[in-house]
């Protein structure tokens, strides 16, 4: 059943642009599998809000959490390296994403529905403390426990993949062989004190190696909401992920 989920995943994400008609494109997705009684998930009532969710807040019966990972097309990533501003290819791969998130959750619930189990369908985003501005039921977070990568300095997850794309998860009953965990490290920085091209590319000083003033960052992200008006509501920047070794891939790994 593991096989045929990941292979259902990547069909899907595959076909979605045409069927669809949006302008992003995605490389092949990566799937990872938690068990929901990880103690990892009870942590994250301490590590990112004490009102963060447990899967079994989304089913009782919670057996296993699926994450997954959208890779973004290069020609995404590359069209957001330059300037203040978020590209409009950026915002428009922000808002299509979500709502492929919310598309592919919609047909993994209805295909385990099918055969018989249960599962949630949980927003792409949003679903966050607005004071605080924490997420409480973080995708990043749960897609680490499930061993698709480790965060960066920039707190961003860093996959096989890279950073650049979309996390998404969903909760189901059905029981599936979990992913083993990541252990090593994926940022330079965290791995060996080098790199930090993430802080320089943040563009309004909100990211620093000791620090994150996560406000200063939304407030950069409300203004390209604002500048992105005419497209929808893209409350992003991604300064902090583009243009860098890890941009793409895991640099640890690939030996850069």
């Amino acid at each position: 059943m593991k096989m045929q989920l990941e292979n259902y995943v990547k069909e899907y994400v595959k076909d979605y642009p045409d069927k669809k008609g949006t302008k992003t494109r995605w490389e092949e997705p990566l799937i990872a599998f938690a068990n929901a009684s990880d103690e990892k998930f009870k942590k994250l009532k301490e590590v990112v809000t004490p009102k963060h969710g447990l899967p079994q807040d989304f089913l009782l019966d919670a057996k296993t959490v699926i994450a997954y990972f959208l890779p973004f097309e290069n020609n995404v990533i590359e069209s957001n390296i330059a300037g203040k501003e978020s590209s409009e290819t950026w915002g428009i791969a922000y808002i299509e994403t979500n709502q492929l998130i919310h598309d592919l959750n919609s047909y993994i619930y209805a295909t385990l529905k099918e055969l018989g189990y249960e599962s949630t369908i949980i927003p792409a985003t949003h679903n966050f403390d607005e004071e605080k501005l924490v997420s409480q039921w973080s995708h990043r977070h749960i897609a680490y426990i499930a061993g698709l990568g480790k965060f960066g300095l920039n707190n961003m997850l860093i996959t096989e993949k890279g950073s650049c794309g979309r996390v998404g998860s969903i909760v189901t009953n059905l029981m599936i062989e979990a992913t083993e965990f990541v252990e090593e490290e994926f940022c330079l920085y965290r791995a060996m004190g080098s790199c930090k091209k993430c802080i320089t590319a943040c563009v309004n000083g909100s990211l620093q190696v000791d620090q994150y003033n996560r406000h200063k960052c939304y407030e950069m992200c409300l203004y390209n909401d604002k500048n992105l008006k005419n497209i929808g509501v893209a409350d992003v920047c991604g300064k902090c992920t583009v243009g860098l070794p890890c941009s793409l891939k895991n640099p640890i790994k690939k030996g850069l």
